[in-house]
């Protein structure tokens, strides 16, 4: 029985929306149960948690950054602190169990309630682990990954692989007709449309390049419905199939609607495309550490299950990949059969159940 459970980590979607399922998951087996959500102040998770109906506090931790900048001079101070914080928020919360999720306060989080010597778990999302993980990895009781082979990274006899939890309405796609949702997003349902997805934040060079080459889409008939981030302002007067917005909230249907997907290939996304069953093609970011996102992208690639277009080359060969593949009919099958291979439909189910079995 789970009563009260601290969930920490964030600083990018990738990192907040599994730890929203996770709690969503224990929230529907326990509807007593007492959730608490540990963040970083300044970052997206202290937005984002609250506006799906839970309780977060930040903790004042930041990271190193990679230029040279007097804000690195903060970081031992700052990481201090946000232990002292979080021994506290642990004394007074009295969890049964934390649960880290990844990013910056996971780490003070963890790390103060590993030596209270409460069970602790962290859910890795990446094909490559980040330092914050790899560190708890040795101090947690169970790791639950979404990859094989994470034995590189953490204790063998730690790793659990369940994949990575996503919204729940992906998990319920099927219960969506394309040409309808088409329609309800203002589109021709005897079109094709792409969707163009670059994060909350938007990407550089997949708006960039989808900027520069609108009238390839208008020319070919071909829909396109783009995410742009809030950061970024497209000009998209004069193109009649073009529709743009800086964030999407009903995933559901956007990924419903589409025909195929340009996407960067962040965990989540990954896990979720697989699920979703659509042609997709990855722009990995350059810009994360150790160039995950290219690895979690390869592990599609090379099963056939996506296609590839490298961040620098994106001006060149992206809205070039997309005319050529919304042409071909056997790729396209091909690419969506053997992404959904990829898809852990129950992963959030098996998280929670090693979350249970911690504190028995």
């Amino acid at each position: 029985m789970l009563n009260k459970v601290i969930i920490s980590g964030g600083g990018t979607g990738g990192h907040i929306f599994p730890a929203l399922a996770i709690a969503e998951e224990i929230k529907r087996r326990y509807p007593n149960c007492d959730i608490l959500f540990v963040g970083a102040i300044g970052r997206m998770e202290m937005e984002k948690v609250p506006l799906a109906g839970f309780h977060i506090v930040g903790l004042p931790i930041i990271g190193i950054q990679r230029a040279i900048t007097i804000q690195n001079l903060y970081v031992p101070f700052k990481l201090l602190s946000s232990l002292i914080k979080a021994q506290k928020i642990i004394k007074e919360f009295n969890p049964q169990v934390v649960i880290g999720v990844g990013g910056y306060a996971s780490a003070a989080t963890l790390y103060m309630a590993a030596r209270k010597r409460i069970p602790c778990l962290i859910q890795e999302q990446n094909s490559f682990a980040g330092l914050t993980n790899k560190l708890l990895g040795k101090i947690v009781t169970k790791i639950c990954v979404a990859y094989p082979s994470m034995e590189r990274f953490f204790p063998s006899h730690k790793i659990y692989l369940t994949g990575n939890p996503v919204r729940k309405e992906i998990l319920q796609l099927e219960q969506y007709n394309q040409a309808e949702e088409k329609e309800k997003l203002g589109f021709n349902k005897e079109m094709p449309l792409v969707l163009v997805l670059g994060g909350s934040l938007g990407a550089r060079s997949i708006n960039n390049s989808i900027q520069a080459k609108l009238n390839s889409f208008d020319e070919n008939n071909i829909q396109v419905l783009w995410q742009t981030g809030k950061n970024f302002m497209p000009n998209t007067e004069g193109y009649k199939h073009i529709k743009a917005m800086p964030f999407i909230f009903d995933m559901a249907s956007v990924y419903a609607a589409a025909d195929i997907i340009v996407s960067r290939a962040g965990a989540l996304s990954i896990s979720e495309l697989s699920l979703v069953g659509k042609p997709v093609i990855l722009v990995p970011s350059p810009n994360v550490s150790e160039d995950h996102q290219t690895k979690n992208a390869m592990a599609l690639v090379d099963k056939k299950a996506a296609v590839l277009v490298k961040d620098n080359q994106a001006s060149s060969q992206l809205v070039e990949t997309v005319l050529d593949l919304i042409k071909n009919e056997d790729e396209k099958n091909i690419l969506s059969q053997n992404v959904l291979t990829f898809g852990k439909k129950e992963a959030v189910i098996e998280i929670v159940n090693h979350i249970e079995s911690i504190i028995h």
